[in-house]
């Protein structure tokens, strides 16, 4: 049995101009899990990542904090086989896996919904610009599931959905093609709409229960899935024990 973990990349840049890099708290995040599995002896038998920014820096600074805590735990000194080659990025980029494009999203709805420059403004003079911002985008997230303007958008729900399912389908290939352990352990980083995608499907429910489950996700959770033969089956969902040191939380949902 293959258990997959899907891990939602660290906090990126809400709001800034590029969206597609991690903050430096979405760094300690992503060391933060590494940290953790390393200190658990979780083995990672192989990591994936889709294309972004993002996702991949995710998997970097999460490796090079495993690997060092590994190293360290061992008294013998043996390193650990290695997951990932950053070096090969075809090796571990799976396009599958990236992001729907929220700006599309966004866009799609601002012009639906009025002048885009008037939408800018309004962001700007609000008494928290964050604040509103983070809410018209919901507005526009609820637009892209509900389906009736799936001709507007560069990739619509339903598309994106298919193309998540498809990503779940290529992991299972890809580690039946890498001759690894019958219990072994597959990370990928990946985004929100992704996971909660695949979560919805496998728990048999539609875009509306993805758009909730999207809506929850925190940085750096980790959901669980097991793979036997030609199933699929949901193991755990968005655990993320592993952001809380020292009585201190570092949980962000953005």
């Amino acid at each position: 049995m293959t258990t997959i973990l899907l891990a939602r990349h660290g906090q990126a840049s809400f709001g800034q101009e590029n969206y597609d890099q991690l903050s430096e708290l979405g760094t300690v995040q992503a060391q933060m899990l590494g940290q953790h599995y390393a200190a658990t002896q979780r083995r990672i038998d192989a990591i994936f990542t889709g294309r972004l920014v993002r996702q991949q820096d995710s998997a970097r600074h999460f490796w090079e904090r495993y690997q060092s805590s590994v190293h360290a735990n061992n008294s013998d000194g043996t390193a650990t086989a290695p997951a990932i080659n950053f070096d090969q990025p075809d090796s571990y980029i799976l396009p599958q896996f990236d992001e729907f494009n929220h700006k599309d999203v966004f866009v799609k709805s601002a012009s639906a919904s009025g002048n885009r420059s008037d939408i800018s403004a309004e962001i700007a003079k609000a008494e928290s610009p964050a604040t509103r911002l983070a809410e018209l985008f919901d507005q526009a997230m609820q637009r892209w599931h509900a389906g009736d303007n799936d001709q507007d958008y560069l990739e619509s729900w339903p598309q994106f959905n298919d193309r998540a399912q498809q990503a779940l389908e290529q992991v299972r290939t890809k580690v039946a093609s890498m001759s690894l352990d019958q219990d072994s352990t597959v990370l990928v980083f990946t985004s929100g709409g992704v996971i909660a995608a695949i979560t919805a499907q496998l728990l048999r429910q539609g875009s509306q229960t993805a758009y909730q489950l999207n809506k929850s996700l925190v940085n750096t959770g980790v959901t669980s899935i097991t793979l036997k033969n030609q199933s699929s089956r949901l193991l755990s969902l968005n655990e993320y024990s592993h952001l809380f040191s020292d009585g201190k939380p570092f949980v962000t949902w953005r």
